[in-house]
């Protein structure tokens, strides 16, 4: 049985959300929250009411901990003990309105910088940026994951549009760092736009590009993978570009299975069908891979461009094309420009690029961190909230990589919000000092305080 209990609203000296306090501080430590001060002045003319750039992380760190609508800033505005003054609602709500068209460009141009600071922090702390792992092999530089997803809307907010789903909404184009989870673009878009737009992706690969640290965009191998919509020769022929100005990217994208590509599967032997791999490097039970390059024509496509295709036996409710249905496998077409002297066997490349599903993740995570739903009717304020969702999925992402060990540092939102962030704690004071006591039998007590501890001795951006 369950002892009894009374319940009462006069508690005091209790702290709820106290893990949140991290990101706040991690804001402050990477240089964020000076960052954005700096790129929102111009909304603070008279110089005086709430800082801006403090509204916008303070904005960030309530989507991070979980928060759906600007009214949910008062789970920190409550709490001034702990959070310091945070704005209310209405003025939270006008610094959005008051953003013009140039704000979140600023905005983008803070958050590269404390990324910045973060990766610099990163490697003196002796852990760096994690390599993506596929195959039982590491992949050398950065790996870009872009997609774009259908979020809902229940009003008839501004560009809101209907979708190819039968739904109505906006249908957002992300770029995502597989390497850490980073949400380094986004761009909002109507929900009737193209999925194939060359210049939606063009776009939101050049920002994403942007946020990557000088001495990691030029000298390191950067990939980018995308599903089908990214195969457009203007965006490939793009990323080609990117080498003349001393940046290796390297493509791998999905590819539409066309009639040549259906007559070049049925003319393939047998014999240069090859095993297919998991992730972990072991065979693929039911499924082949095969390199078609060659058999079809891939005239405008940069030069080196190779076709490769997986077929796979199909599993239970896959939702088959017709062609699929008359060979009784489902057959999966990407095309890259990696070469076979890189280690780039069709085997590993089609495992490698398989590697990009992992994007639909960050996509479903993200949207439980702000960009899942849209405050405004107004398009110019919901595009300034898509950057600061961005900006949160940031925070946690630095979080694991600079504070967090073990399970933890590779823990979806979710998790983190359960174990850390949402954690009660008792304020107290003495020695002229504030004290948050994590309650003793609470099972991540450790993990937290560690976090905390981490957190104070990394270097700061002045140092």
């Amino acid at each position: 049985m369950r002892p009894k209990v009374y319940v009462s609203a006069d508690g005091s000296g209790v702290v709820g959300h106290a893990g949140a306090r991290l990101l706040a501080d991690l804001a402050d430590v990477t240089g964020l929250t000076a960052g954005y001060s700096a790129a929102l002045r111009p909304l603070r003319p008279r110089g005086t009411g709430h800082d801006p750039g403090r509204i916008a992380t303070d904005l960030a760190v309530m989507l991070a901990d979980g928060g759906e609508a600007i009214g949910d800033l008062a789970v920190l505005r409550d709490q001034a003990q702990v959070f310091g003054s945070v704005a209310s609602t209405p003025t939270a709500w006008r610094l959005l309105a008051d953003a013009d068209e140039r704000a979140p460009a600023s905005v983008r141009s803070a958050r590269a910088s404390a990324r910045e600071v973060a990766w610099l922090q990163a490697a003196e702390t002796g852990e760096g940026i994690p390599a993506v792992r596929t195959a039982g092999r590491t992949l050398p530089g950065l790996v870009l994951d872009l997609d774009a997803t259908l979020v809902a809307c229940h009003s008839e907010k501004q560009q809101a549009a209907p979708t190819c789903k039968g739904g109505f909404g906006f249908h957002p184009l992300m770029c995502f760092l597989a390497n850490t989870d980073e949400a380094l673009s986004g761009r909002l878009r109507p929900g009737n736009a193209g999925a194939n737009t060359a210049a939606d992706h063009i776009v939101v690969f050049d920002q994403a590009l942007a946020q990557i640290p000088d001495a990691h965009r030029h000298g390191t191998d950067i990939l980018v993978r995308t599903d089908s919509a990214g195969s457009s020769k203007a965006f490939l022929a793009h990323l080609r570009d990117m080498r003349k100005r001393g940046i290796r990217t390297f493509f791998s994208v999905g590819y539409a299975i066309t009639e040549p590509v259906r007559r070049a599967v049925r003319a393939m032997p047998d014999r240069l069908w090859h095993p297919a791999l998991d992730q972990n490097g072991t065979l693929r039970d039911g499924a082949e891979v095969a390199e078609l390059t060659g058999m079809v024509d891939l005239d405008g496509y940069p030069a080196d461009t190779r076709i490769i295709v997986r077929r796979e036996r199909s599993h239970p409710g896959v939702q088959l094309s017709l062609f699929d249905q008359d060979e009784g496998l489902r057959h999966q077409v990407f095309l890259t420009d990696t070469p076979y002297s890189d280690g780039g066997s069709a085997q590993f490349l089609e495992v490698r690029h398989r590697g990009h599903a992992t994007v639909e993740d960050r996509i479903r995570c993200g949207k439980t961190t702000g960009f899942g739903r849209f405050p405004s009717r107004d398009f110019g304020v919901n595009a300034v909230w898509l950057e600061l969702s961005l900006t949160a999925t940031d925070l946690l992402a630095w979080m694991r990589v600079l504070l967090l060990d073990g399970e933890l540092a590779t823990a979806e939102p979710k998790k983190l919000r359960y174990r850390l962030l949402h954690v009660a704690a008792r304020l107290t004071r003495g020695g002229r000092s504030l004290r948050l006591r994590i309650s003793a039998t609470w099972p991540w007590k450790h993990e937290l305080a560690t976090a905390f501890h981490r957190l104070a001795t990394l270097p700061r951006p002045a140092d």
